[in-house]
């Protein structure tokens, strides 16, 4: 059977290679049996004993014809059929071709980026020999190919770095190693791969240099380490400088306020006021520097606690109340009956925020007034502060410029008024940091307006309450007789709680008014004169007997005319005003005799006391010794924070502690903090009354007061420090219950 196969084989190739000649003897071949089979034929047929039978020959003849033409047909179909399939599997050998010849080229492709990646790639049998290593990998290694396949060749590791596996189990780790470029970082991934099936699995390590970035990562950590390194110098610095500067000037402010005191002539107390003023002015560009200082190495921090709206604006005009009147002008507040009582936020930097608004716009305003407007804001819970003088105005190319440090409006404003330029930048990175905006609206001479919208939720103890209960004037007549910025937020108040307000700035007209129906109330301002005020009050009490209300800005001692039922201070407060006009006929009206004047209620609150104070600087001992002694305490004066404990100790042994103890946070051989501590370990020991602790100190950053509070203090004074807030600080640790009374 093999041996037939292998015939057919060869003449097949034989036909394939001499097609002609094969040819030639197959058409001999079919002429030499036609030819013999027609003579055999023709012989046999003329022979006399052939039985030759013409019609019997005739039908053979024709069936063997016919089966000649079948044999033909059958042979010819099964030729086609046989062609068609030898086309298709020449069209399928040569897609076979084709495509052997792409896979060819593809693994070449694939061979080539393989082997000429730039990652590092080489591959491990079980046993750790290298069965595969790129060009990249020999290249680090300063190898051939061939000498390393079939090696345990490694790098020789300088340092291991973190390492991580994947879900996948794919390990993740970083080496450095050595390498004859010397020492480079390579990060590493792992894992098992199975190149064909039967075959074990080979660890397939795929490294990329990763040099460049680490360095300029450890670069980067070190730069940041470093920066921290100068913030935490740049924080010392300020804690020293802080003490340094306000040390001197609490000398300065409080003596100053002490010699005030005194019997002084006219141009000594001209002179005290002098240094006082200075005093408190050099006190407040500290501040600022400090503020900003906070502000650069990123340690102003906000707290979010809810407080009354209404309070923090009412208390900031009424704090800048005096210099404003000073320069004859009005400052007023109006905050929207739709806030909310409380909000949650930082109170006490958006007071910081307001106030140098509104002082600056006091500062350059020399007539007319300041209004702060309190509205909601665009976005749900935004609140809007609007700070609106009459004063000079800003230039459209200046009113960028000035958020800058440094920078004012241009160099003859700042000769005319002075100033850092410090404080709308702080105040810009203040509002900023609360996650709100500040913008300018200014033409020069018609006056400038700040916007200040900053998110402040409603407290969820107050949410839905007003400030106060807002008073139903709906469908009563109020006539103001007054004119200014004051005048016209009262009458918008007005008409907010329904009122038919009629507003009027001359006298005659307010007298040709009066006549006219009966009035609710009528408002008259002081500051259209005061004759001319005494005037229409004697005119209107016949239209108004019950509410007939002055507003002044001078002291209540004032002589006020007995024509008015009472009065009110401007800025106005608005329960104040409320409270004026709702007062029903058979309430009297307030006595308007004059009143004495207030003395402190530190004196009057506390009983005599004996406190210690721990200062090390001779000025402030003295001064605080004054201080208390004329509100009335007995003071003993310990010069460092050994003697201040020995002191302690000593009282509390003979049964007389002290009800106060004022401490020093840098003193000389032992601070402040130290000696507390020693003093709050002691009273744990013994099981005694905690003594009240209140720091002196002259740091204002946020880790100082922690550190205070986490000694044990019960408060801090910040210095410089006055008879007023020493006064607050003895009422609230009264209040508290850490002093008797």
């Amino acid at each position: 059977m093999g041996r037939t196969f292998r015939i057919k084989v060869r003449m097949r190739r034989f036909r394939r290679q001499h097609p002609r000649i094969a040819f030639a003897i197959r058409s001999f071949m079919i002429f030499s049996a036609t030819f013999g089979g027609a003579y055999g034929f023709v012989s046999g047929s003329r022979s006399e004993n052939s039985g030759y039978d013409p019609n019997a020959f005739a039908i053979g003849a024709s069936f063997l014809f016919a089966l000649a033409c079948l044999g033909l047909a059958t042979l010819s179909m099964r030729l086609r059929f046989v062609n068609k399939r030898l086309r298709k599997l020449a069209a399928h050998n040569e897609a076979l071709i084709d495509r052997n010849w792409e896979l060819k080229e593809a693994e070449e492709r694939a061979r080539s980026l393989f082997e000429q990646q730039g990652d590092l790639i080489v591959l491990r049998d079980h046993q750790g020999r290298i069965t595969f290593a790129n060009d990249a990998y020999c290249a680090l290694a300063g190898q051939a190919r061939s000498a390393l396949v079939g090696t345990r060749f490694d790098f020789d590791v300088l340092e291991q770095g973190d390492s991580a596996r994947e879900s996948n189990g794919t390990r993740i780790h970083d080496q450095r190693i050595t390498t004859p470029l010397g020492a480079r970082w390579i990060a590493w991934r792992e894992g098992y791969v199975r190149l064909d099936a039967g075959q074990a699995a080979e660890l397939q390590s795929v490294g990329r240099d990763v040099t460049d970035r680490t360095e300029t990562e450890r670069a980067l950590s070190e730069a940041r380490d470093q920066a921290d390194a100068a913030n935490r110098a740049k924080s010392r610095f300020l804690a020293m400088a802080s003490h340094e500067i306000r040390t001197p000037l609490n000398g300065i402010i409080g003596m100053g306020g002490l010699l005030l005191d005194t019997n002084l002539t006219p141009e000594q107390a001209t002179y005290a006021r002098a240094v006082k003023t200075s005093g408190e002015a050099l006190m407040a560009l500290i501040e600022e520097l400090l503020d900003y200082s906070k502000i650069e190495a990123g340690k102003l921090d906000l707290e979010q606690r809810p407080f009354a709206l209404s309070t923090l604006i009412e208390e900031i005009t009424e704090l800048l109340a005096p210099r404003a009147q000073a320069k004859q002008l009005e400052i007023a507040a109006y905050v929207d009956e739709r806030l909310p009582l409380e909000v949650v936020g930082d109170a006490a930097r958006l007071r910081q925020v307001l106030l140098n608004l509104a002082g600056n716009a006091i500062k350059f305003t020399a007539h007319g007034g300041v209004a702060l407007i309190v509205e909601p804001g665009i976005w749900p819970n935004e609140i809007s502060f609007l700070v609106r003088d009459t004063g000079i105005g800003i230039a459209p190319e200046a009113q960028q410029r000035i958020f800058r440090e440094f920078e004012q409006a241009d160099e003859r404003v700042a000769r005319t008024y002075g100033g850092t330029g410090l404080g709308l930048a702080i105040s810009e990175r203040i509002v900023k940091r609360m996650g709100g905006r500040i913008t300018l609206t200014s033409e020069p001479g018609k006056g400038a307006t700040f916007e200040v919208a900053v998110p402040l939720a409603p407290s969820l103890g107050a949410t839905g309450q007003t400030t106060f209960p807002s008073p139903d004037l709906t469908g009563k007549s109020i006539l103001a007789i007054a004119e200014g910025i004051e005048a016209s937020l009262i009458a918008r108040r007005l008409e907010r709680w329904g009122a038919q307000t009629c507003l009027v700035s001359d006298a005659t007209v307010a007298e040709a008014l009066l006549p006219e129906r009966s009035w609710h109330a009528v408002l008259v301002d002081r500051a259209i004169g005061p004759a001319i005020a005494d005037r229409l009050g004697e005119t209107a009490r016949a239209h108004a007997p019950q509410r007939l209300v002055l507003l002044t800005s001078s002291s209540r001692h004032e002589k006020i005319s007995p024509a008015f039922t009472g009065f009110l201070v401007k800025p106005l407060r608005a329960a104040s005003l409320a409270a004026r006009l709702t007062l029903t006929p058979e309430i009297p009206s307030p006595d308007l005799a004059p009143e004495p004047p207030a003395e402190s209620t530190g004196a009057a609150s506390v009983k005599a006391l004996s406190i210690l104070v721990a200062e090390d600087n001779e000025i402030n001992a003295l001064l605080m010794r004054s201080l208390l002694t004329k509100i009335g305490h007995r003071v003993v004066i310990a010069v460092h924070g050994e003697a201040a404990l020995e002191s302690w100790l000593a009282a509390s042994s003979a049964g007389t502690p002290y009800d106060l103890v004022l401490m020093d946070i840098q003193m000389p051989q032992l601070d402040g903090i130290e000696a507390t501590k020693r003093i709050r370990a002691h009273e744990s020991a013994t099981g005694g009354h905690n003594t009240p602790i209140l720091a002196l100190t002259a740091n204002t950053l946020v880790e100082d007061r922690y550190a205070c509070f986490e000694a044990g203090m019960n408060g801090f004074l910040i210095k410089p420090l006055d008879r007023d807030k020493l006064d607050e600080a003895l009422a609230g640790l009264a209040a508290s219950r850490h002093l008797a009374v």
